[in-house]
């Protein structure tokens, strides 16, 4: 159900389970442990994250999961979903969606926790979970906002609002729209860049990000900042970063 392939220090992700790559209590459980194992191999860098086939990054979760009403079986999904993608945004790689097609509830919540987001020109994105009686349960309700503001995530999720690629790039949501089929490419491109950047710094700017995301009060944030930037010279990639610029080369990192 889900798929990866490692190249040097950038790995594909991709969703795969047709017809609409929908995510099932396994396949959470699955893309939960491998997000774990990518981030333990020092190797990998950046991930794109994409959908297999033409039409669906991903539809999120098989309304089938929950037609019986079950609710031990929904506390079950909503706490796979949360773990996953709670990984997933606090994964050490780089995590960059490739959306090249409809990302729908769960589908654009996995996008959402991604660091970057790249979507093709027919895209579709929506969070929908309300108009069957439900909600976003994968972290939606709270990087949405973060991501778009506050007025968008209540037209998205409050209006049932499907907003296509032009509109996802004017509001925030995506970062870049490309031609149909050119998702994956440019997602990789930035994938390969993050590759050149330090390992160590490139990590503690991402978490040192997410600060900002979680409410830490402003002077608590810079002073990390600094002490980030300090412990940057306890390893040799600052030396080599530092010595490969003024010696007009390209660094060879061993992220230490």
């Amino acid at each position: 159900m889900i798929d990866c392939a490692i190249d040097g220090a950038v790995a594909v992700v991709t969703l795969n389970n047709p017809s609409a790559n929908t995510f099932t209590a396994a396949g959470l459980e699955q893309f939960h442990a491998l997000i774990g194992e990518l981030n333990r191999d020092a190797q990998v860098r950046a991930a794109v994250v994409t959908g297999q086939g033409d039409k669906f990054f991903s539809a999120g979760a098989d309304l089938k999961e929950f037609a019986d009403g079950d609710k031990a079986h929904a506390r079950l999904m909503a706490q796979h979903f949360g773990a996953a993608f709670e990984a997933l945004q606090e994964a050490r790689p780089v995590f960059i969606a490739a959306i090249n097609g409809y990302a729908m509830g769960g589908g654009l919540e996995c996008a959402l926790a991604c660091d970057m987001r790249i979507c093709e020109e027919q895209a579709q994105m929506a969070l929908p979970e309300p108009s069957v009686g439900l909600l976003p349960c994968g972290c939606g309700t709270q990087t949405l906002p973060w991501l778009v503001g506050e007025g968008w995530a209540k037209r998205m999720i409050l209006t049932n609002e499907r907003v296509n690629a032009e509109t996802a790039q004017r509001i925030g949501l995506v970062e870049q729209v490309t031609p149909r089929g050119q998702a994956l490419k440019t997602a990789l491109e930035l994938a390969r860049r993050v590759s050149t950047l330090g390992p160590r710094a490139v990590a503690y700017s991402k978490s040192l990000i997410h600060l900002a995301r979680q409410g830490t009060p402003r002077g608590a944030a810079l002073a990390l900042e600094r002490e980030r930037f300090v412990d940057l010279f306890d390893g040799a990639d600052q030396r080599e970063g530092v010595n490969a610029f003024l010696e007009k080369r390209n660094p060879v990192w061993r992220n230490a």
